[in-house]
């Protein structure tokens, strides 16, 4: 017979007793604790007695943190129907609501559910306080690490609540033991509480999960593709080693290894006057990280996958200010020969047939069954989505992340739920997912998990495993192409889940009575204590820092709190940041930095920040900013030297936020000194002349930059003219070439379709 909980604040008969539940939400109750439990063991009822309990005790609200809006949503509805409180007490905050909604929602709600995202940005605000919080659950707490939301927020939490305590949930903390130790300390936990599959209290609620593992080989035909591929790989390798940085496994560098040597070159970049060598470097390094990833594609994914990646590539390489990289690798032989080879291939890589084999056995076997393929990349999914589809009673669907990027439009949060849904109901019974389907989503119990491809993450190859053998028993296939990087995804994920399962055993030995702490904490709270002993009292009166609205989104405005700074936020029409009456700061991001000088708003923005102040200062954070984007160096440095001559602005770098927040407290405590004065911000962007406006809607047509758009616009005299234009009169003027001018009338004669 079954037994449900019993608590005032819980409906009767609505959730299950089970003791394994009860013994975690009792250890997470006497501290903060971090329960690691397996995926489909109900994480979330351990949140809810937790929640329960302490809204019980104390009388104060309780928050529940989720990393995105469906799941967000989706633990709202659960509490929602299992507790005994009025609708209205439980609410649900995601950036759609707005700010001074959320304040006044948070004074009336006992039970916020939210994204961290959203509870970070109303703490800087100071829209909310912490103060009268009894409880925060981190809903997948292996993301706390770095600079993530959920780290901010607990120190906050910790600072400001009179009777803090957190619980921390995931299925799978990591395969490290500094891993685990930093999710520990960012999220100020105490203890450890480990529950696995072979746990006594646990087993009878486990259902089998068998993994089997399909090896293939790669055809005669694509490996053909492949050598092409490898030779041009190769080719670039050497002539890297000719100017002077040799890769340390040669093709068998990881792109890791890759991609940390290519920062290293932007370095040089920024070091003053940097060896012409440089320059071929880091293009050629472009081109090395290009044709590494087709491989790879080639190998683990498809001929069709190929196919659309490298119809990228060339659209990329025909693009008006394409780099030397772009187009030094499509003028190259063998991609040439590549793609024409494409073109002409009848062979496709053997998974895609052995997916529709293993689905369509499985649906004839249970016709009621539900099956998730997971693939790595997009076009994967779309090329397998369309090969179930052929077969009859296989109806899949893909199901993707919200970027869109060309021919790839993504899925909205919205359209995200209405597939979950229609999946629940039978409507689709195979749902060909990337990513986004790992984690947390309320995706019902899949009879069938089919791996596309290893993976060497082994928290999201045990997400992914999750997905399966949570009501009844459970089937996972994984597809490995012999003699490829497959296999060595293969082993990294086996020896990293089996190091993980190992640290949680260790950890349990550990825990082995509820007194014992974990060695992690016990080290952490050592170095607090430390820190706490030789730490100057907090300065109240650090100089004061006003942050344009938009600025939350980055960590620097969290950063300039943490470092002491008096912060308000303003909606700011110009500058980032203002310091003093006449000091304002402008941030660029590298890409940003780019992407503004690209689109023509630089100038504009750096031009109203000097009609309004005084001084300016540019800061332009980050690495890599002559390979943000494929532009020549030179037009960086001009735009630079026009800056800091023509409009009078320093320009500043640092490396990441911490620093730019550091040098902005820096800059605001020189330029306030010690008679602080109360800073009003204040100018308006100067309104855009009408041809300026009439630039912007004509460059907005894609394929079109700021100078092509003064060229038509001068050529035909009007924006109206321009839009009536046929290709031929197009073509006519300078810049504009044939595919442009198809281009622009396709923008303007097609239908609408919203």
């Amino acid at each position: 017979m079954v037994k449900y909980i019993q608590h005032p604040l819980i409906k009767p008969d609505s959730v299950e007793q089970r003791l394994y539940q009860l013994d975690l939400a009792g250890k997470a109750l006497s501290s903060s604790t971090l329960v690691v439990l397996p995926t489909g063991l109900g994480k979330t009822i351990v949140a809810l007695l937790v929640m329960a309990s302490r809204l019980e005790a104390t009388g104060k609200k309780v928050v529940m943190l989720s990393p995105t809006k469906p799941l967000v949503e989706q633990h709202a509805a659960f509490f929602s129907q299992m507790l005994n409180l009025e609708p209205e007490e439980v609410m649900t905050f995601t950036g759609n609501l707005p700010p001074a909604k959320r304040e006044n929602m948070w004074e009336r709600g006992r039970v916020i559910v939210s994204t961290p995202q959203v509870i970070e940005n109303d703490l800087l605000t100071k829209r909310i306080s912490l103060q009268d919080v009894a409880h925060i659950t981190f809903d997948e707490a292996h993301r706390a690490v770095g600079n993530y939301s959920y780290t901010y927020i607990a120190e906050e939490y910790f600072n400001q609540a009179k009777e803090p305590l957190c619980l921390a949930i995931t299925a799978s903390p990591g395969s490290s033991d500094e891993k685990i130790a930093e999710v520990c300390e960012s999220l100020h936990i105490e203890k450890v509480a480990v529950k696995t599959e072979d746990d006594s209290d646990v087993a009878p609620y486990i259902h089998h999960k068998k993994v089997e593992w399909v090896h293939l080989k790669l055809p005669d035909e694509m490996q053909r593709l492949k050598d092409l591929l490898d030779k041009v790989l190769e080719d670039r390798i050497q002539k890297l080693d000719e100017v002077g940085y040799r890769l340390p496994y040669g093709k068998k560098t990881s792109k890791k290894e890759l991609l940390g040597l290519q920062r290293k070159m932007q370095g040089q970049l920024r070091s003053g006057n940097p060896d012409p060598s440089v320059y071929s470097s880091i293009s050629l390094m472009a081109e090395i990280l290009k044709a590494g990833h087709a491989i790879e594609v080639i190998e683990t994914q498809g001929v069709g996958a190929l196919a659309k990646y490298v119809d990228r590539l060339e659209r990329e390489a025909c693009t008006k200010g394409a780099s030397k990289a772009s187009k030094r690798l499509m003028e190259d032989l063998s991609m040439r020969q590549l793609s024409h080879r494409l073109k002409e291939c009848g062979a496709e890589h053997p998974k895609l047939e052995t997916v529709c084999n293993i689905v369509k056995e499985e649906l004839i076997s249970n016709p009621d069954s539900r099956v998730i393929v997971f693939t790595n990349f997009r076009d994967t999914a779309e090329m397998v989505t369309d090969a179930l589809s052929e077969i009859e009673d296989i109806n899949p669907v893909k199901f993707v992340g919200q970027s869109s990027k060309y021919k790839d439009k993504g899925l909205t949060q919205k359209q995200q739920v209405e597939i979950i849904d229609h999946f629940k109901q039978g409507n689709f019974n195979v749902l060909v997912a990337t990513s986004v389907a790992e984690e947390g989503l309320d995706i019902p119990a899949t009879d069938l998990v089919v791996f596309y491809e290893p993976i060497p993450s082994e928290i999201r190859s045990i997400q992914r495993k999750g997905r399966t053998g949570r009501k009844h028993a459970g089937r996972v296939v994984v597809l490995v192409t012999k003699g490829t990087r497959d296999e060595g995804y293969y082993w990294s994920s086996a020896n990293r889940e089996k190091k993980m399962q190992g640290n949680i055993r260790q950890l349990q030995e550990t825990l082995s009575t509820e007194e014992q702490d974990n060695p992690f904490i016990k080290e952490k709270q050592r170095s607090l204590e430390d820190f706490d002993n030789s730490a100057e009292p907090a300065d109240d009166t650090g100089p004061e820092v006003v942050a344009d609205q938009r600025e939350i989104r980055s960590t620097v405005t969290r950063n300039l709190q943490k470092a002491g700074a008096a912060l308000s936020v303003k909606t700011l029409e110009v500058g980032d940041y203002v310091v003093s009456e006449n000091v304002a700061i402008e941030r660029k991001e590298t890409v940003d930095f780019v992407n503004s000088l690209i689109e023509g708003k630089l100038f504009e923005q750096i031009s109203n920040l000097t009609r309004t102040y005084e001084k300016n200062i540019l800061i332009i954070e980050g690495e890599g900013l002559f390979n943000a984007r494929r532009i020549n160096p030179s037009s960086i440095y001009g735009a630079m030297l026009s800056i800091s001559m023509d409009f009078e602005t320093t320009i500043l770098h640092t490396r990441d936020a911490e620093e730019t927040a550091a040098l902005i407290i820096q800059i605001a405590k020189r330029h306030q000194g010690k008679d602080k004065k109360p800073i009003n911000p204040h100018g308006k962007k100067a309104a855009p002349i009408l041809s300026k406006q009439q630039e912007y809607i004509v460059s907005a047509i894609p394929q079109l930059g700021p100078q092509a758009a003064r060229n038509l616009l001068e050529y035909f005299g009007s924006v109206e003219a321009v839009m009536k234009a046929c290709e031929e009169e197009l073509r006519e003027v300078k810049l504009i070439g044939p595919k442009t001018a198809a281009r622009i009338r396709e923008v303007v004669c097609s239908e609408y379709k919203g």
